[in-house]
């Protein structure tokens, strides 16, 4: 039975001198700050327990993969990882849950219910904790330290997310987050775009893929000036602009600034390709690069080009084409000075000075400098012509040789020479031309 009752919000208490420590949540009074982030507390009870997010000592291990934890409640949580009890189900898209907690934060995304609002770029959330955590997204403070490269980083969950970066320990098998993993496997997209119906496994993946329809991009590149959606994106941008490259490839000895892109080329070396395309059956190693290659035979193109209205199925290829009609060029080769767009074709041109060729020919032996050069030239040996002119019939073994022939058929020609004013349709024949005027 509750003998004392508080009159602000009527709630009951056992004991009379509970009232008096939770009074000051209740007028939103905070006494206690911690003393290495500035966040305040109304109660010292919770900041004690915030400390231990800057403390390394944690006495509760898991008997399953040894992670330790500064809280039991916390290891409690942890241990419903490697729990398959999950009796909290949504009623909406029957996914279910271990917590119940889990179950209404996730019922959120079902909802269009966001209260609370950034005051920088207006974003709105459907909890505060998430709009504290974007905030960051604003803020320089970054008072986690990586103690291997000296990365810093505003969250402690991401300096974490960072370390297994320096980690080869995997604990689960068939999975990297084991949840998101799996989306992989399963076909069920729920979240679909109402711009081109495009779905999506996870809202959180829809919310991203809306930026390719919007054009707010509030993060600006202090050194080329390109902009961006997201932070996260303008952050991996900048690594073009820095030669800090941790990781290298075992098997060719090229070098990356992260992990994943070292990841993605190891791929190259290897001959599994476990995703086959069902329309001409080509295979490969991603299931990313197979939705890409699935555009090629795809009429959808939703982005046009508004110097020469070409369209394209994906936006990054209509900003690499825009780059045909701009001078900008801030890459350039330390051998010969030519100068590009970008980094990727300095990138291959170097490979104009270096005389490796790794990637040899099965049928005659012709050695190439990149798997892509290869691919391209096996088509020789091969009758297989997938793209016809619509015009007048002629068959291609490539999309991009049939886009070159369709000019044949047209007059447009934007390319014109600053010399004798004369116009071409492709640029590659202009440079042909300008040697005429360099002899």
């Amino acid at each position: 039975m509750y003998v004392y009752k508080y009159l602000v919000c009527n709630k009951a208490f056992y004991s009379q001198s509970y009232p008096s420590r939770q009074l000051p949540v209740l007028i939103n009074e905070t006494f206690f700050k911690c003393s290495v982030c500035n966040k305040s507390f109304s109660q010292k009870s919770t900041l004690n327990t915030h400390l231990l997010v800057h403390s390394n000592v944690k006495h509760f291990t898991c008997s399953v993969c040894n992670k330790s934890f500064s809280r039991k409640s916390t290891l409690n949580e942890h241990l419903l990882v490697h729990n398959n009890e999950k009796h909290f189900q949504c009623s909406v898209c029957n996914k279910s849950f271990s917590r119940k907690a889990n179950l209404n934060t996730h019922l959120l995304v079902h909802s269009n219910e966001k209260h609370f609002q950034c005051s920088v770029c207006n974003k709105s959330f459907f909890q505060k904790s998430t709009l504290n955590t974007h905030l960051l997204v604003h803020s320089n403070e970054k008072h986690f330290q990586c103690s291997v490269c000296n990365k810093s980083f505003s969250r402690k969950a991401n300096l974490n997310t960072h370390l297994l970066v320096h980690s080869n320990e995997k604990h689960f098998k068939c999975s990297s987050n084991l949840n998101e993993h799996l989306f992989v496997h399963s076909n069920e997209k729920h979240f679909k775009c109402s711009v081109c119906n495009k779905s999506f496994s996870r809202k959180s993946t829809l919310n991203t893929h809306f930026l390719v329809h919007s054009n707010e991009k509030h993060f600006q590149c202090s050194v080329c000036n390109k902009s961006f959606s997201r932070k996260s994106y303008l952050n991996e941008h900048l690594i073009v602009h820095s030669n800090e490259k941790h990781f290298k490839c075992s098997v060719c000895n090229k070098s990356f600034s992260r992990k994943s892109n070292l990841n993605e080329h190891l791929l190259v070396h290897s001959n599994e390709k476990h995703f086959k395309c069902s329309v001409c059956n080509k295979s490969f190693s991603r299931k990313s690069t197979l939705n890409t290659h699935l555009l090629v035979h795809s009429n959808d193109k939703h982005f046009k080009c508004s110097v020469c209205n070409k369209s394209f199925s994906q936006k990054s290829y209509l900003n690499k084409h825009l780059l045909v009609y701009s001078n900008e060029k801030h890459f350039k080769c330390s051998v010969c000075n030519k100068s590009f767009s970008q980094k990727s074709n300095l990138n291959k041109h170097l490979l104009v000075h270096n005389n490796e060729k790794h990637f040899k020919c099965s049928v005659c032996n012709k050695s190439f400098s990149q798997k892509s050069y290869l691919n391209k030239h096996l088509l020789v040996h091969s009758n297989e012509k997938h793209f016809k002119c619509s015009v007048c019939n002629k068959s291609f073994s490539q999309k991009s040789n049939l886009n070159k022939h369709l000019l044949v058929h047209t007059n447009e020609k934007h390319f014109k020479c600053s010399v004798c004013n004369k116009s071409f349709s492709q640029k590659s024949h202009l440079n042909t031309h300008l040697l005429r005027h360099n002899d």
